[in-house]
């Protein structure tokens, strides 16, 4: 039973990857003298960062994934001179309860996710010195009990998930 499952999952997660390749495939870096080209590595490089990973969505997003150990390495992030440079930059305004203040302390790592999608040539809202787009977002999220990882995961492996069933590719899961 457990043998059939995986191999129908297996099989489900290598069409999604053959869909999606060339989506992914068309991830790249922003244009040289773009305010955003050095984000990854300042991010990578901050206290407490436990891994960046940098996608293109088939919708255009531009998307950043950013896990943190915890709450207190995000906020080291946010208050980081790159962070801080591209917040002046962009405009922002602090908020007004402070940053991260719905985020609990609980020492669980933090997932970041910044996405900008692009505006077509001649069209989108600029920000700053940055290029003209017409969406942008920074989401926060931790990981939930639970999952199955077979092969690898998509988060670096320091990220803890509780009850996450990590298995060898082929290998049937372990009970």
């Amino acid at each position: 039973m457990h043998n059939t499952w995986l191999k129908e999952t297996l099989r489900i997660l290598v069409l999604a990857a053959v869909i999606n390749a060339p989506a992914l495939a068309l991830a790249q870096a922003p244009p040289p003298g773009n305010p955003l080209a050095d984000l990854p590595n300042a991010i990578q490089s901050s206290p407490g960062c436990l891994g960046v990973e940098l996608a293109q969505t088939a919708s255009g997003k531009q998307v950043i994934f950013a896990w943190f150990e915890n709450k207190k390495a995000v906020l080291a992030w946010y208050y980081s001179d790159a962070h801080q440079m591209l917040m002046k930059m962009g405009g922002s305004g602090a908020r007004p309860d402070g940053p991260l203040a719905g985020v609990p302390d609980d020492g669980r790592p933090v997932l970041a996710i910044a996405s900008i999608t692009p505006a077509a040539p001649g069209s989108g809202t600029r920000v700053g010195p940055f290029p003209a787009i017409t969406q942008i977002s920074i989401e926060l999220y931790a990981p939930l009990p639970g999952g199955v990882a077979a092969g690898g995961r998509f988060a670096p492996s320091s990220v803890p998930v509780p009850g996450l069933l990590q298995t060898p590719l082929g290998a049937p899961p372990k009970p």
